[in-house]
């Protein structure tokens, strides 16, 4: 090579730049920077927070804190999803009605016969339920919280017993409803003749592989834990879950709720899970039987809520001020001992995921303020 040539190669090399390598690089540390300034410290002393984040069509994890005494956070444990699996029943309801099997303006009593006749509860539709919209509420779905819990038969004489009012009229109004998704689960285990978790498994967790998510499965001892229990594998990667002020509370993979059978407690998954799902709702991922289609349905808005908002099939979307590229579209999950969220930006194809083992964590305030900085750089 003549020394004419070697230096024309070093000046084009210099003008070229970094390598895609280190470009990669740089936009790691840069995400990591982005996502340490907006989540540490937000649990404090006690517990801590995994964070999955989808950008630029790969993810990346992050974590903060202990999930016991004794491990730190790690993004193979699991986590309490809370109100977060409403939206994995939001695409198992929308891909069924993609596919014709059923239709999300079917009155539930289409699929719960129990419902008597004449009863108020008959109006309302799939669709209302899955956005908050039926007037359907229980005692048990606001503060302050009641004691008392249902068993199935219980559950279905308060839906009979269920009146409509001026205030809580069928598709008049977003009133969030616990209630309204443990009816989700019934009609649809009433439609497949199946029960809720084999369900959802064989629909959505086993065509995404993640094999880190489950809802409880019978237990044991099916009378003196009629909710069901993790499936043994998950329990031994599940978290310690802490109330606010740091106590722990109910043992790690504990299943909580005021409905005392099979299919109504809550999900669990990973954090690494959680990236899939998130890449999937961004429709970064090979086709998957339309359940990607089913995804950007549950997203689409149906019932506006003011203020640049409006309810999705579980989802809530929040609308940006310079146009779709920057809505977000979210959830959030609380319990006294666990902290959820998700969000997404589909136009900028970004999601992040915070898992935290503590209860009453400010992470949709940390996720909001993670996808805003992600959309300013990409």
């Amino acid at each position: 090579m003549s020394l004419r040539l070697a230096v024309w190669l070093l000046i084009t090399a210099l003008i070229a730049g970094p390598s895609a390598a280190s470009l990669r690089a740089a936009a790691g540390d840069d995400v990591a920077a982005i996502v340490a300034r907006n989540v540490v410290g937000v649990s404090e002393n006690v517990g801590g927070i995994a964070v999955a984040v989808r950008a630029e069509g790969r993810s990346r994890f992050f974590n903060y804190g202990m999930a016991d005494r004794t491990r730190p956070i790690g993004s193979d444990l699991v986590f309490n999803l809370g109100s977060l699996g409403k939206v994995f029943d939001a695409v198992l309801l929308a891909h069924a009605a993609a596919r014709g099997e059923l239709s999300l303006d079917d009155p539930v009593a289409k699929h719960v016969v129990e419902l008597r006749a004449g009863g108020d509860v008959r109006q309302i539709t799939l669709r209302q339920l899955a956005t908050h919209t039926s007037g359907f509420v229980l005692p048990q779905d606001h503060p302050p919280w009641p004691k008392e819990a249902f068993t199935l038969p219980q559950f279905i004489a308060a839906l009979n017993a269920w009146s409509a009012d001026k205030d809580h009229m069928p598709g008049a109004q977003m009133i969030y409803s616990h209630a309204g998704f443990v009816l989700i689960h019934l009609a649809l285990e009433r439609r497949f003749g199946l029960p809720y978790g084999e369900l959802m498994r064989q629909r959505v967790l086993d065509p995404l592989g993640l094999a880190a998510t489950s809802l409880p499965v019978a237990a044991a001892d099916a009378e003196r834990n009629p909710r069901g229990e993790l499936p043994r594998a998950l329990v031994r990667r599940a978290v310690q879950g802490y109330l606010y002020d740091g106590t722990p509370f109910g043992a790690p993979g504990n299943v909580q709720g005021y409905y005392r059978w099979l299919g109504t407690g809550q999900m669990y998954a990973s954090p690494r899970d959680m990236a899939v799902f998130a890449a999937a709702n961004l429709g970064e991922l090979p086709p998957k039987g339309g359940l990607q289609a089913a995804m950007r349905r549950a997203q689409r808005p149906e019932f506006p809520l003011g203020e640049g908002a409006d309810q999705a099939l579980a989802w809530l979307v929040q609308r940006g001020t310079n146009g779709a590229d920057d809505t977000i579209v979210e959830k959030y999950g609380g319990l006294d001992n666990a902290t959820a969220y998700i969000g997404l930006m589909p136009e900028r194809t970004l999601a992040v995921v915070l898992l935290g083992n503590r209860g009453s964590l400010a992470l949709s305030a940390a996720g909001h303020a993670v996808l805003r900085e992600l959309a300013q750089r990409s």
